[in-house]
Formats: C-alpha cells, sequence, structure tokens
C-alpha cells in the first residue's frame, strides 16, 4: 500500500505540471513556441521507435560515465594523497578552485582546441566529477577517527586490515554522497559539451539539431529524454548504495556475532 501511495503521489504531481504546461501552451497558441504536452509525447514516441534515438543515447551514456568514472578516480587518488601527505593540498587547491570558478563553458571551447570532439564529453564530466570527490574524500580522511587508527597501529594492524576495517567504512559514506552529487553534474555538462561540440550520434547533437530546425517538439522530447535518463541513472546508483549498505551491515554483523 506504501508503495501504491507513493505512486500516486508522483502521479499526482506529475499531472499537475503537465496541465500547467497544457495551459501555458494554449495561451502561446504557437507550437513552434511552447509544443503541447501531446505533440511532444507524439514526438518522442516517434524518436523511441527509431533506432538513431537509442544509439545516440547508448553513445552519450558511454562518454558521459567515461568521464565521470575518470573524473572519479582521480579525485580519489588526490583525496588520498592529500590525506597522507599534507603539503600536497598547497598545490592540488588552487587546480580544483580554477576548475570550480570557471564556467564549464570555457572547458568545453578550449577542449576543442586541445583534443577531437568526440572526447570533449568526456573531458567536461571529468572536470565536474573532479573537485566534488576529492572534497567528499579528503573530509572523510580528516575527519576519521584518528584514536582508532593509533590503536590498530599499536595492535600491528596489517595494511589490508587498516584499509577494511578503517578506512573503507570512513570513506565510503562521503564518496557515495559526492558521486551522487557528480553524477548529475556530469550528467549536465557532458550533454552541453555534446550540444557545443556536435559529436556524432550524440543527444546533445540532436537537440542542437531541433533548435537550428526549429523542431519545437522535437527539442522537448530530447529535453525529457536527458530528464528521464538522469534520474534512471541517479536511481539506479541509490539502489547499487542501498545494496552495498545492506551487504556491509550484513558481514559486520556476522563479524559481531562471531
Amino acid at each position: 500500500m506504501h508503495i501504491w501511495e507513493k505512486f500516486l503521489k508522483y502521479a499526482a504531481v506529475a499531472l499537475f505540471w503537465i496541465g500547467i504546461w497544457w495551459i501555458l501552451s494554449l495561451f502561446v497558441g504557437k507550437e513552434v513556441l511552447l509544443p503541447s504536452p501531446w505533440s511532444t509525447a507524439e514526438k518522442l514516441l516517434s524518436l523511441i521507435r527509431d533506432s538513431a534515438f537509442w544509439t545516440s543515447c547508448v553513445w552519450s551514456l558511454i562518454r558521459i560515465l567515461t568521464g565521470l568514472f575518470i573524473g572519479a578516480a582521480l579525485g580519489v587518488f588526490l583525496a588520498v594523497l592529500t590525506g597522507f601527505f599534507p603539503a600536497v593540498r598547497i598545490f592540488v587547491a588552487p587546480l580544483l578552485t580554477v576548475i570550480r570558478s570557471t564556467p564549464v563553458a570555457s572547458f568545453i571551447v578550449l577542449a576543442l582546441v586541445w583534443i577531437g570532439r568526440g572526447r570533449v564529453p568526456s573531458f567536461a564530466s571529468a572536470l565536474m566529477v573532479l573537485p566534488v570527490i576529492w572534497n567528499s574524500v579528503v573530509t572523510a580522511i580528516e575527519n576519521a577517527d584518528k584514536s582508532l587508527l593509533e590503536m590498530m597501529q599499536v595492535f600491528s594492524f596489517s595494511p589490508g586490515k587498516r584499509l577494511r576495517a578503517f578506512y573503507l567504512p570512513a570513506v565510503l559514506p562521503s564518496f557515495a554522497t559526492g558521486f551522487q552529487t557528480s553524477l548529475g553534474l556530469a550528467w549536465k555538462a557532458g550533454v552541453a559539451a555534446e550540444v557545443l561540440c556536435t559529436p556524432r550520434a550524440a543527444i546533445g547533437t540532436s537537440l542542437y539539431e531541433s533548435k537550428v530546425y526549429l523542431e519545437s517538439a522535437e527539442l522537448f522530447a530530447w529535453t525529457i529524454t536527458v530528464i528521464l535518463l538522469s534520474l534512471l541513472l541517479e536511481n539506479l546508483f541509490a539502489f547499487l548504495c542501498g545494496k552495498l549498505k545492506n551487504s556491509m551491515g550484513l558481514q559486520s554483523g556476522r563479524r559481531k556475532d562471531a
């Protein structure tokens, strides 16, 4: 019953905003400026039946997820260096401040000069992810219970045991939160990069072409696709995080019972 109540609540909210959209489209009265929900839905169904639609979605996901994982891996690596060698912060922090402060469009334009346009979305996604992951992991390492680590050193815990029993439990929750935040940033930055550099078989390229040819219903359909894929990724990651937390809880429970 709880699931149905949740579903009905979200359905009611969605119907409310679709109703507002429909009223506004009637008020504007021009499909080229604001297409109706029905014409957008019809165009979306038409796109879904086309294999090119799925090819664009898959390639966009590959580009953006590649950048996401590269940025996350680099962020963790730099965070670990900073956590164990505080002097590294002097060199890393200014670079990450520049990345956070500079508009993503500037990096996209520069990347078009440096690398091929097909790699720009991955590059832009990685840049957006890097500072968030670094900050999350560094904060977790710095706030970890140092007395517990000292106790492990006194009892001569091996580096592997210290990693499993101290560092991973301390860092994983903060990393998961940072990664979930980064997911949305990477997705938006990657699609924006595709719009600007127009690689072959990409959601951003289709968005740009819809705008150029004044295909407003198609533009809205692709925008809805971007939103739905973003929600799908976020929910999938939340589900995986929940499974990981449950498995870690079960393992710790077994250790306690033992």
